[in-house]
């Protein structure tokens, strides 16, 4: 049962109660993340999402751990490139201690400077554990290539040079300016009593004023051309991609499809052909990344230096071919793959507290899993065609390369698709 409320401070609430379940999973959402922040400031938002774990007025940073442990809960958080969420899972008797928690990081931290720039330290050792793990590294070159240094490009831990300077100014400002009733969802999944939830989360969170809505900077033109970062690794780390579809595109199921049967899975068509048939890879596989107003329809591969360019250009290949070349059969598999990892997936409270929270950013509304079933059900081979036509024909792919690449490869550039 869904059902959607306001606060007494106009904070809105989705939440979906489920039979069946002893678990309630609730987070809080703010809209805005890395593609948001100053490039100056890149990282702000990641680096806030720590320190809200560092103690509150009336709780440590282990009294924090210690509490959430006693009730078997998980307390967590993290940042994408448009949100930042802090959720909480327990058992349903925990609901009232589980948000208490919740809501006393969300609301009250205190950000000592001791505690700033012990996690700066630890931020600088996550941010270089990114640069030591190749196929994390070179989607974020691949971001950049695409759009540059600012805004949607930004990677979401920023950079050395970036967290150097981010002090608790800058991080206190950012929390008045975003995280006020306007920028605010609460989603909460599992078993609850909705008017308890309803009357806790207004003592808990009544003390959040508005803030302003954050400003997206908006999408600069997608790149083009091909760029090689040399690095002494073992393999080759490949991402190339084309402009895909945001979030609410009324295409979007087609493009799920579309992402199902490339590469997505292994009855894929790049999984069988480059890792089955040739041994090629290890791993391959397509992504559908989307935004408020954009997305990237990509493929990451991972492979020998010897073994590079004949990748790229058979990825290329099978890019080019995808729109003439789909089979009935291809998408009603792909239909029951979606499906399939749909329900699967809303079997977990954390999972449907995650849907209904982006159903609510994307689309101020919420959609059933039924009607998802029946979009996905309702496209057809002809629409699916047209859309792929639509996507890929007469695009130039952006092409990033990380490893031990030598010559000069690839020519700079790749033919339109």
């Amino acid at each position: 049962m869904f059902r959607k409320e306001l606060l007494e401070n106009g904070i809105t609430v989705v939440m979906e109660r489920l039979t069946g379940v002893r678990s309630f999973t609730a987070g809080i959402w703010v809209k805005v993340g890395s593609r948001n922040e100053p490039g100056g400031k890149n990282g702000i938002s990641h680096f806030l999402e720590h320190m809200f774990f560092k103690g509150t007025a009336k709780r440590s940073a282990r009294d924090i751990a210690l509490e959430i442990d006693n009730i078997g809960g998980d307390l967590n958080a993290f940042t994408s490139k448009e949100n930042t969420a802090f959720y909480v899972k327990v058992l349903d008797l925990h609901m009232e201690k589980g948000l208490d928690i919740l809501a006393d990081i969300f609301c009250h931290s205190t950000m000592l400077e001791e505690d700033i720039e012990k996690e700066r330290g630890v931020i600088k050792e996550e941010i270089k554990m990114v640069e030591d793990t190749p196929d994390d590294l070179v989607h974020d070159l691949f971001n950049v290539d695409i759009w540059g240094k600012t805004g949607i490009g930004q990677p979401v831990l920023g950079t050395r040079e970036t967290l150097k300077g981010i002090n608790r100014d800058d991080l206190t400002n950012h929390v008045k300016r975003f995280y006020g009733t306007r920028d605010t969802i609460v989603s909460c999944a599992g078993s609850f009593d909705p008017q308890k939830l309803i009357d806790v989360l207004n003592e808990k969170l009544g003390s959040l004023r508005r803030g302003s809505e954050p400003s997206h900077m908006a999408a600069p033109a997608f790149g083009s051309g091909a760029k090689i970062y040399r690095k002494n690794l073992s393999e080759v780390h490949i991402c190339l991609g084309i402009e895909g579809l945001s979030q609410s595109h009324p295409r979007r199921y087609e493009y799920y499809i579309l992402n199902t049967i490339l590469g997505a899975g292994i009855s894929s068509r790049l999984f069988q052909d480059i890792r089955e048939k040739r041994g090629l890879v290890y791993t391959i596989y397509s992504f559908a990344s989307s935004y408020s107003d954009t997305g990237i329809f990509g493929v990451y591969a991972g492979t020998g230096k010897k073994k590079a360019e004949e990748v790229v250009g058979l990825v290329n290949e099978h890019l080019h071919a995808l729109p003439d070349s789909i089979e009935q059969a291809e998408l009603d598999r792909a239909k029951e793959q979606l499906k399939g990892n749909l329900i699967l997936g809303l079997e977990s409270t954390s999972t449907r507290m995650q849907n209904i929270a982006k159903q609510e950013i994307y689309f101020g509304r919420h959609f059933t899993p039924q009607e998802v079933i029946e979009q996905i059900d309702a496209v057809t081979l002809p629409k699916l065609r047209e859309v792929a036509h639509m996507l890929i024909r007469g695009k130039s792919p952006v092409l990033t390369v990380l490893g031990p690449v030598e010559g000069q490869p690839f020519g700079g550039s790749l033919p339109p698709l």
